[in-house]
């Protein structure tokens, strides 16, 4: 028996949730000295282990307070209580952690107040160091080889602590005590700016170049903390119109970083940028999401940023180097994903320097390893509530309670697009960060990472995989492959199923799956649906009118072939100038290779189309937001058209799109009438649907999913018109609407099934 110890009667507690990773350990040492509390605290798997000695009154308090004053970033939950025979300390002890599974993953933190301003000080020791971090902050989920979340168990591991650094480990009174990440400038990470023949490794000399090569009108490479970035002046077309000539990137938006200047950060934003209360408090939230806020009418921000549109993504730094760069630089940065178009974000120098050598002037890497990739969060205010596009660094790996539990853990892999994972065991989800799309073998290698990395920090394996109901989606080949019992989910069920899960309190719905397209039941591409009823058990009720855009997928990148669809279904003539159609329409007479679709993403194409602003999309979902923007520059009063609704023989609710197409080529309005009048229709095709089927099938609450739905025009009104018509409706708050959500939704599915 230790020296100074005894045996007594203790208590043993187990707490869970999110306690790792975010300071726990030192705040329940601390606690228990100011309380007199004698015993332990250690790691153990997935949780907090505590040994508690003192009398009754003291441990209630130290147990209580454990769960109400933890740090900011923790989210303690009591898992067991056992009174137990122990060697208890006379005063209290981190212990060494102890092997274990079910751990909750900590996203990575942006850099705290506190670390920014010790960063501020000319006398600190760590003034300027890019990697200045603390308990509360910096790389979690990239950098995190197993758990429990110790040193040893990150690629920190590599930097061995100076004894400065040290003391202030094992110093409780110091605010890195016990601070697994932390460095300093002698014992950790260093920068290397690289440009041709020129090498600088001191950090000071790394950024000093950085910032003149950018000045210069350079395009930078900077590793950041889940993957590279893409660097340049925002301010100056040249440099961004090379930057998406040698990216291959002609007209999709470009993010935005802004200095923090002012007393709250935002004021060198509010120069290019109008944010209303709701973007400001996400701007300056600990997650640092991009967020999609409007521009000004005046404006210094080179037009090429996001050409067509009237709102942009922007940022704040996250990151003590962003941070640096951004307040050095002092305006507008262009930071898009590191990457080639198509492929994933790039993560490792030597893949930096091979890959982007094309894009980059220069880079600035450093040698703190990036174990996966973590690209930027991205979200939008729609309906007063900040809602998710893209789940990402700072925001993800997310834990949601499933409604129902699993009896065998469970990997739903998405779709094709917007790829995230989600992994099932008892009753939790653990939804990964974005991955991108799995059109290349890069982003097919990523996905492989990715299942094998979630599952060994999770502490189990799935027992079963659940994919697209395509065959031909990359994972669902792999899927099929992999030898593992497999359940496949259809496209919209998923999407109805995340609405659903997300706000279990509601047990009947009817969802409203508008996107691109997905396979449906029927064989079918359906991007238009409303399906009624709870996961595990849906039913098509409606949808609209299917029509034969020529060209199959072909459609997706070519809005002009929807519009073509639309009007050639009405015995209109109608081709883009730019194209000759005479084949194209001589095949789609004969319906070669033109499969039918009810897809509403496919008539915002056709409409962005036939108002001649999007014939040829170099991005997805480019028409559409073309669209909106225009629909919100109109002046006056949209009067909407009403869609003719009848029932088919099946039973089915079909909405006709035939009056849309008038509307859109009535030359008596303007554009931005139109663009507005459009998607009003839609919206009272959307309610009148809902009002019908009501009547016919009883109550229910609305959802709405899919990725027309992140359009906020659209979504804003049909979330106004629902409630006027005494419906309550749901747009997903935590998960993306998007195809981002299929795997949250795919592992409903599989519980209700269950």
């Amino acid at each position: 028996m230790p020296a100074g110890s005894m045996v007594t009667r203790a208590a043993r507690w187990i707490i869970g949730g999110r306690i790792q990773g975010v300071g726990f350990r030192p705040f329940a040492f601390l606690l228990a000295n100011e309380l007199g509390i004698s015993g332990s605290v250690r790691n153990h798997g997935g949780h907090v282990e505590i040994v508690a000695h003192g009398d009754r009154g003291r441990d209630e308090l130290f147990l209580q307070r454990l769960l109400s004053d933890h740090p900011s970033i923790a989210s303690p939950e009591l898992i067991s209580v056992e009174p137990c025979d122990s060697p208890v300390w006379s005063g209290f002890q981190i212990l060494p952690s102890a092997a274990g599974a079910d751990a909750v993953l900590l996203p990575d933190q942006s850099v705290c107040d506190a670390c920014l301003s010790e960063m501020a000080r000319p006398t600190a020791r760590r003034y300027r160091y890019p990697f200045i971090t603390c308990t509360q902050c910096g790389p979690r989920y990239t950098i995190l080889r197993d758990v429990p979340f110790d040193r040893a168990a990150t690629e920190m591991a590599a930097f061995p602590l100076c004894l400065r650094c040290l003391e202030e480990y094992h110093d409780p009174a110091d605010r890195r005590f016990h601070a697994q990440v932390m460095a300093c400038p002698d014992c950790g990470p260093g920068l290397r700016f690289r440009n041709g023949s020129c090498t600088e490794e001191e950090n000071e000399a790394a950024l000093s170049r950085t910032i003149e090569a950018l000045k210069n009108g350079a395009i930078v490479a900077v590793k950041g903390i889940g993957g590279y970035h893409l660097i340049c002046d925002a301010s100056n077309d040249g440099v961004v119109q090379r930057l998406r000539e040698r990216k291959r990137r002609p007209t999709k938006p470009l993010a935005v970083l802004f200095p923090r200047q002012g007393p709250d950060g935002l004021d060198r934003l509010l120069l290019d940028c109008v944010p209303d209360a709701l973007e400001a408090q996400s701007l300056r939230s600990s997650e640092r999401p991009i967020v999609l806020v409007s521009l000004r009418a005046e404006t210094a921000l080179s037009p090429m940023i996001a050409p067509g549109l009237t709102e942009i993504g922007a940022f704040l730094p996250h990151s003590p180097l962003l941070e640096l760069l951004a307040g050095a630089f002092g305006g507008p940065l262009v930071a898009t994903s590191g990457n080639v178009n198509g492929e994933p974000v790039i993560m490792q120098p030597f893949e930096a320097e091979q890959q982007l050598a094309v894009v980059a002037d220069a880079f600035l890497h450093h040698d703190r390893a990036i174990l996966r990739m973590a690209d930027d969060g991205v979200v939008r205010m729609i309906g007063g509530r900040a809602r998710p596009f893209r789940l990402g660094r700072g925001g993800a790996p997310l834990e949601r309670a499933l409604p129902r539990g699993l009896a065998k853990p469970v990997l739903a892999l998405g779709g094709q697009m917007k790829v995230t994972l989600a992994l099932g065991f008892n009753s939790r989800a653990v939804i990964s960060p974005h991955l991108g799309n799995l059109d290349s073998p890069a982003g097919l290698d990523r996905l492989e990472a990715a299942v094998e990395s979630m599952q060994r920090l999770c502490g189990v394996r799935a027992r079963s995989l659940i994919c697209d109901a395509h065959g031909g989606y990359t994972s669902a080949r792999w899927a099929r492959e992999s030898e593992i019992p497999l359940l496949k989910v259809l496209h919209h069920h998923a999407h109805a199923a995340a609405v659903a899960g997300e706000f279990a309190e509601e047990k009947r719905w009817l969802c409203f799956t508008w996107d691109g397209v997905g396979l449906g039941e029927d064989g079918t591409l359906w991007g238009g649906e409303a399906l009624l009823g709870q996961p595990g058990s849906w039913q098509r009720v409606a949808s609209f009118r299917a029509f034969a855009p020529p060209g199959a997928e072909r459609a997706a990148r070519e809005p002009w072939r929807s519009a073509a669809a639309l009007t050639w279904e009405l015995g209109i003539d109608w081709g883009p100038p730019d194209v000759d159609v005479a084949l194209t329409h001589a095949a789609w007479r004969k319906r070669l290779n033109c499969p039918l679709t009810s897809s509403v993403g496919r008539l915002f194409d056709a409409a962005a189309a036939l108002l001649q602003l999007v014939l040829h999309a170099h991005y997805e979902g480019e028409g559409p937001m073309n669209l909106e923007a225009l629909a919100e520059a109109s002046e006056h009063d949209s009067e909407p058209v009403g869609l003719p609704l009848h029932r088919r023989a099946d039973g089915l609710l079909e909405a006709d799109w035939a009056p849309l197409v008038g509307l859109l080529l009535d030359q008596e309005r303007s554009r931005s009438n139109r663009a507005a009048a459009f998607q009003a229709s839609l919206v009272l095709t959307l309610v009148d649907q809902a009002i019908q089927l009501r009547q016919t099938h009883g109550e229910f609450a609305v959802g709405l999913a899919g990725g027309v739905f992140q359009n906020r025009y659209l979504s804003e009104m049909s979330l106004r018109a629902l409630k006027e018509a005494g419906l309550r409706a749901y747009l997903p708050i935590q998960v993306p609407c998007n195809d981002a959500g299929l795997s949250f939704g795919q592992l409903i599915e599989a519980a209700a099934r269950a």
